[in-house]
């Protein structure tokens, strides 16, 4: 994980109208959502190792799945993910599980960040930062 450094961060926005600019930008709401927070995603490269551009938000009012939810952005990063070839040999097999476990645990949920990532996640920042602070 590396963190970039941001304006947005602290600043406090309707989550519809958030998602409206950061959706234009190639952002979507990532999967893992609570009631109380979230994350939006930008995925940057999925050669094998996954970076996203993650910018997390906790609600300030509301709950995210209530209209009028107001959000706080907090301090976006760099996330990669290397994920295992081949077979999983730890797998369980059988009608339920497998319609639970489709994926491989990550060979390093935490790899690290190379500097051209570094570079693309602060350019896309810095739009972001012109669709939300003008």
């Amino acid at each position: 994980m590396k963190p970039i450094e941001s304006a947005i961060e602290n600043q406090i926005y309707r989550l519809h109208d958030l998602e409206l600019k950061l959706k234009s930008l190639g952002f979507v709401i990532g999967s893992n959502w609570e009631y109380d927070h979230g994350y939006f995603d930008y995925q940057m490269t999925n050669d094998g190792t996954y970076y996203f551009l993650r910018i997390p938000f906790r609600t300030e009012i509301g709950q995210l799945d209530e209209p009028g939810a107001q959000v706080r952005m907090g301090a976006p990063f760099i996330l990669g993910h290397q994920y295992e070839s081949g077979t999983d040999e730890e797998a369980v097999i059988g009608n339920f599980t497998a319609s639970i476990n489709q994926f491989q645990a990550p060979k390093d949920p935490d790899t690290n960040v190379p500097n051209e990532y570094v570079e693309k996640g602060n350019e896309i920042i810095k739009r972001v930062e012109g669709a939300l602070l003008t």
